[in-house]
């Protein structure tokens, strides 16, 4: 398609005020990562210029993610557990980088993308506010000058170590970075507060000379395929780096789109979330070949983008091409950034990912939606995130097929047919004398079929008829199917009729395959609807 020219002028703009806001984030989760700042810079150019050609958002801006950079951080936690340090893991890290880029291309290209609209509030709440937070207590610890433990647990349970060895001109340039992030944003939306908190710590503990940690060195030049740390990996670790790349890939996935979805709202537009998904992967797999930190679609840059005029795809390649100068320029100034200047700024990031608007609401949303919430967010904050990603959706499928259940359950109910006369000789229930009418509402599904499967007991021992109205049954699972057959089966040996009306497509398919009808209830005893029995509307 061509270019429209119209669009440059905005498409410049924005790209290049997300590739501002982006830079400082890119050192700061790259730092976090515990690979260094050199690979935040990786990953931002990788994705950001990848994702956005290839992508299906036209103004996405992509890049390391707080909640990506949580699930990389504990990537190379277990690496160094296991091989001892950093460059001796590097082959487990970035082969578990590359294996999440491949599944989430293999997301994109199976259409799997539109079921993450089904993951319930609940767990995303829960799960978005767990890494927020995981991102404040793991940086806690820089903020006070003192390099972090690797966990969560840790971090409170040996906080006595880092208030031993606080250094109080490290705490102040990480308070004072806090403090001018969020005057700033305040103050105007004209200027990239995170650039003005960035630039403000860092000129600060540079004109007072203070002795505080810095990033120190970042290498600068495009690097080298890290082909060889891939290739020699010890398939011991094969399952881990599957699981990892499953949770990576997942985690890029819901980020992404969620984002995706955001632009949608601001610019009236609609993404393609396959193609989304694919133009991801490919940034996440090239960015593990360079030995980049993985990422997804950013909200903040995504946002900001738009704001400053970006309309098209090149202005999220702008922003990371952008990215790409900043590494080939400015590593030398970057160095001079203190640590405790980037966890100010993590910890901004970490408190605008939680979600207040579900804590607000804690007490007033269902209580098993909150439990469901606060269950994720334990999980994740002190276990692992593709679990309580996991526990959480499990519970809430549980959770939810238990109401409607219950629900179901509770508005089926068996009345009894007493008519003023005899019924009719054309009637289909010519010369019954105890009739009884089950109604049956909503899919028998097996969080019902628990509860159905006391039908029989349910009716006294005189009855020589049951009708079952299905109309309001629109679908049957198996576990109900066996349900409906086991009560029948009971009724059938006893001696009684069943009549069954209203039947939709799908139950008569299934009652038919596994011989319900006509083994239980001939084809004759089963009507299109209640007026064809000759009954009146019970």
């Amino acid at each position: 398609m061509k270019y429209d020219m119209k669009n440059l002028k905005g498409d410049i703009s924005g790209g290049f005020v997300a590739g501002i806001i982006a830079l400082p984030l890119a050192l700061a989760f790259g730092v976090q990562s515990g690979l260094g700042a050199e690979a935040g810079l990786y990953g931002a150019i990788a994705i950001g210029i990848i994702a956005a050609a290839l992508g299906g958002t036209a103004t996405q801006a992509s890049g390391p993610t707080g909640p990506m950079t949580v699930v990389s951080a504990s990537i190379v936690v277990f690496a160094v557990d296991q091989a001892g340090s950093i460059e001796e893991g590097l082959g487990i890290i970035l082969l578990s980088f590359l294996a999440g880029g491949v599944f989430q291309i293999a997301i994109g290209l199976l259409g799997l993308g539109k079921y993450i609209r089904y993951f319930p509030y609940p767990v995303i709440s829960g799960f978005m506010s767990g890494v927020g937070l995981i991102i404040v207590f793991l940086q806690l610890w820089p903020l006070l000058g003192v390099e972090s433990p690797k966990t969560t647990i840790e971090v409170f349970s040996r906080i006595g170590e880092a208030l031993e060895a606080l250094s109080p001109a490290a705490l102040a340039i990480g308070l004072l970075t806090i403090a001018v992030d969020w005057i700033s944003k305040r103050v105007t939306t004209k200027v990239p507060h995170v650039l003005v908190a960035l630039l403000a710590g860092t000129l600060a503990a540079v004109l007072l000379d203070l002795d505080i940690p810095t990033i120190g060195e970042i290498p600068s030049g495009i690097p080298g395929i890290q082909i060889n740390a891939i290739l020699n990996v010890d398939l011991d670790n094969l399952t881990f780096i599957i699981q990892s790349g499953l949770t990576l890939a997942l985690l890029g996935s819901i980020d992404s789109l969620l984002t995706s979805v955001i632009a949608d709202n601001i610019t009236k537009d609609r993404h393609d979330s396959r193609r989304e998904l694919i133009g991801q992967g490919i940034g996440n797999t090239v960015a593990a070949l360079f030995g980049g930190i993985p990422g997804a679609g950013a909200t903040k840059g995504t946002v900001v983008n738009i704001k400053a005029g970006g309309t098209t795809r090149l202005s999220g390649v702008i922003h990371g091409f952008f990215q790409l100068g900043a590494l080939l320029g400015l590593g030398a100034l970057a160095s001079h950034i203190p640590l405790s200047v980037l966890a100010g700024l993590l910890i901004s990031v970490g408190l605008t990912i939680v979600d207040y608007k579900g804590f607000k609401h804690l007490l007033r949303v269902p209580r098993a939606d909150a439990l469901v919430m606060l269950i994720v967010l334990a999980i994740t904050v002190f276990g692992n995130l593709i679990v309580a990603v996991g526990v959480g959706i499990v519970l809430s499928s549980i959770l939810f097929m238990k109401q409607q259940g219950d629900l179901n359950e509770e508005r089926s109910h068996i009345v009894k047919l007493e008519p003023e006369e005899p019924w009719d000789d054309e009637s289909a229930l010519a010369g019954a004398k105890n009739v009884y009418v089950k109604h049956l509402y909503g899919p028998l599904f097996f969080g019902f079929s628990a509860g159905f499967r006391d039908l029989a007991e349910e009716l006294p021992e005189q009855i020589d008829t049951l009708v079952v109205r299905m109309e309001k049954v629109p679908y049957i699972d198996q576990s109900g199917l066996y349900s409906l057959e086991d009560a029948l089966l009971g009724l059938n040996t006893a001696g009684k009729r069943i009549i069954i009306t209203g039947l939709q497509a799908q139950p008569t398919d299934m009652l038919s395959r596994v011989g319900i009808i006509p083994d239980l209830v001939p084809e004759s005893d089963v009507y299109e609807n209640i007026r064809d029995a000759g009954l009146v509307q019970t």
